[in-house]
């Protein structure tokens, strides 16, 4: 970590925004309440975090004082694993930089659609590692931590069915998700391989190209001509025919061929009048009378570029050459990728069309290595699987040097599955700390927090928008009452007129409800409160550590009494736990009788990691309710169904009316921009299995 000593004012120019300052170690505290971690207290350069206008928060802005956090998620693959990127290639994990864009995935009503998805942090470590063998052939190596999304949710690659290490973990049977790889088969077989530029050739001027030898006579003489030419729309695939000729010792000309027009797009052309290069060009491209699997996979790639379409899924080659088409088949069936010819058409022309949906389009695209890169994207695509993705075996293979990213989306396609990752990691590579193990045990505080803001909010430019606190990490955690940085943070805000509201489960707020009345009435205050589960018992078996239900009433009451109009976050409500209308009646009753003025309430959200920690509670502490919660959330689903919130809706309308209290359900939130109110809690994945870990995500 960058530090100084004990400089608390050294400027390290070479560091990234905002942490221009993180020479200024002030020291590093270790204590018996946070077992096992380091708190970095030091001084940072910026408090306020602007929102992405593309993010779907109602606010613009956030202040965090914290950075780090003590779930210690290590999910780590082999380097050589075959990554997807953006744009439908495949590349090794150990060539991912930050900043690359892979495909991940993300919800779309029903469906997991494949995305776009950009890595923020990669790290490298050393540890036990397992090979994972799929029956299609797919082979994976990862971390025993590593989760993968199955049919029935997020599990690790190991676990136990008891005791300390229990957690949802893959056995024979289960089905990953995604299309896989097949039998280990990658482009570096074939695409250095001369014979695969012969092929490639090959396939793109018998399918695209003009090959021409003519005489022509008048009054004077005879003149012979022979031409080579080869027009096309894409640069990618002309430039790659144009190195593969060169390479034969061909060289060629280029020229523009037609200019683009309101259908068309313009195209290129390279060209040579040699008698002796046009021989070598039909040499070049005559088919062996015995293919070597180099030159099929070529020939598939050629023809694919010049004749070839991947629209809406469905893979097509076409020509009107028979023998071509033929050619088609067999190289298809050489590799074992599925295909059947459709019935010429009326014009003469004949398709070969790759069956087998996502998992036979990658294979062919993997070893063919198409040039054209926008015929492979698969981005919008819904998650479909069709291939035989269950787990035959996991074998333990010792130590392994592995590499894992973090990602925009959490996830990531490796080897042509849906790998999980963690996502929060990369902040931590900001502050020049590991990405892996620091981030799970030294946390850095910004102890000038306060001071920053208040240079920050003094600035001309800024225009006092509406500053969001506890969006990201509870302002008020335990670890507040060491270090004390709210109330220096609402005196900033008060002090240059920028309203704010805090969202908190926290009774520690009653401590600086003198400063929040004070700041009240300068700026418009908001205060939410989360209580999810009134009954004490259930509370701390699922809400372990957090204050109980009516010691967060109390501090209702006492920011009521202080004036607030506060907001209570009745969430999650947990399906046949806390969801009766006898329990709900107690909970609301008690929440108006605290002098609470809105209720906002949602049903309980299972999201990946917590997910599957619920699910083994229930086995353990509920099992007559798992069948019950398997038809609320099925599968990789995350949110109730619609029916289940429409009957929560009708529990909770009257009861809201019955007390008098205002109230809405949490998908009824504000928009990105509306005036100031409490803010919508979202959840951050889980990323480890604990009871503790999952019930601060979900509570």
């Amino acid at each position: 970590m960058r530090c100084n000593g004990q400089s608390i004012t050294t400027v390290d120019d070479a560091a990234l925004p905002g942490l221009e300052s993180l020479g200024g170690l002030v020291r590093s505290v270790t204590t018996p309440e946070f077992a096992g971690m380091t708190f970095h207290e030091v001084v940072a350069k910026s408090a306020l975090n602007h929102v992405p206008h593309t993010s779907a928060m109602p606010f613009s802005w956030t202040v965090n004082p914290y950075r780090g956090c003590s779930h210690a998620c290590t999910y780590c693959l082999d380097p050589e694993t075959l990554v997807m990127t953006e744009n439908g290639r495949h590349r090794r994990l150990k060539d991912v930089r930050v900043g690359d864009v892979l495909v991940g995935t993300r919800q779309d009503g029903e469906y997991r659609r494949y995305t776009p998805s950009t890595v923020r942090a990669v790290w490298a470590t050393r540890k036990r590692a397992y090979r994972v063998t799929l029956a299609d052939g797919t082979e994976i190596i990862s971390s025993g931590d590593h989760r993968f999304l199955t049919n029935r949710g997020w599990k690790y690659v190991t676990g136990t069915g008891s005791g300390a290490a229990q957690r949802p973990h893959l056995t024979t049977g289960n089905r990953l998700q995604g299309f896989g790889t097949g039998a280990p088969h990658d482009a570096s077989d074939f695409a250095t391989d001369r014979d695969f530029e012969r092929g490639y050739l090959s396939g793109m001027i018998r399918g695209d190209g003009m090959l021409l030898h003519k005489s022509y006579t008048d009054a004077k003489r005879t003149r012979v001509v022979h031409r080579f030419r080869l027009a096309l729309a894409d640069r990618e695939a002309l430039d790659r025919s144009r190195t593969f000729l060169q390479n034969a010792g061909v060289e060629t000309y280029e020229r523009a061929f037609a200019p683009q027009t309101a259908t068309r797009r313009a195209m290129t052309a390279i060209h040579t009048g040699r008698k002796d290069h046009v021989e070598r060009i039909e040499a070049l491209i005559s088919e062996p009378s015995d293919p070597t699997s180099a030159w099929r996979a070529g020939f598939l790639s050629g023809i694919f570029d010049a004749e070839g379409s991947c629209s809406r899924g469905i893979l097509r080659i076409v020509n009107t050459d028979t023998r071509l088409i033929r050619s088609v088949r067999e190289a298809l069936d050489h590799f074992d990728v599925q295909s059947v010819t459709e019935p010429p058409r009326p014009n003469g022309v004949i398709a070969v069309r790759v069956t087998g949906g996502l998992p036979s389009r990658d294979r062919f695209f993997r070893l063919t290595t198409p040039a054209i890169t926008r015929k492979l994207a698969i981005i919008g695509s819904a998650v479909k699987t069709t291939s035989d993705l269950r787990i035959v075996s996991i074998e333990d293979v010792g130590e392994r040097d592995l590499i894992d990213i973090s990602t925009d989306t959490e996830d990531f396609i490796a080897a042509g599955v849906i790998s999980h990752n963690c996502f929060a990691r990369n902040t931590h590579t900001y502050l020049d700390l590991d990405a892996g193990r620091d981030f799970d045990s030294q946390i850095v505080v910004k102890v000038n927090v306060a001071e920053v803001l208040s240079r920050e909010l003094a600035r001309p430019s800024w225009g006092r928008e509406p500053v969001a606190l506890g969006t990201n990490t509870d302002p008020y955690q335990r670890a507040e009452g060491r270090y004390r940085l709210m109330p220096g943070i609402i005196d900033a805000l008060a002090s240059h007129g920028t309203p704010f509201s805090v969202l908190t489960k926290g009774t520690l707020l009653r401590r600086d409800l003198p400063l929040l009345t004070d700041a009240a009435t300068s700026v418009p205050v908001h205060l939410a409160f989360s209580i999810a589960v009134l009954d004490e018992p259930l509370r701390q078996l699922l809400e372990p550590g957090a204050p109980t239900f009516q010691a967060r009433l109390d501090t209702v009451r006492a920011a009521t009494d202080a004036g607030f109009r506060v907001t209570v976050f009745l969430m999650p409500i947990v399906p046949h736990l806390t969801d009766s209308p006898e329990v709900l009646d107690d909970a609301i009753s008690r929440i108006a009788a605290s002098g609470a003025v809105r209720v906002v309430f949602g049903a309980l959200h299972l999201r990946p990691g917590a997910k599957e920690w619920f699910f083994a509670w229930l086995k353990r502490e509920r099992p007559d309710l798992l069948p019950r919660y398997r038809g609320l959330y099925p599968g990789v689903s995350s949110y109730a169904p619609a029916g289940y919130r429409k009957l929560l809706s009708a529990r909770v309308r009257p009861l809201l009316r019955k007390h008098r209290v205002a109230g809405r359900a949490e998908e009824e939130g504000p928009a990105r921009h509306s005036s100031l109110g409490p803010v919508q809690t979202t959840g951050a994945v889980m990323k480890t299995a604990t009871r503790e870990q999952a019930a601060a995500m979900l509570f």
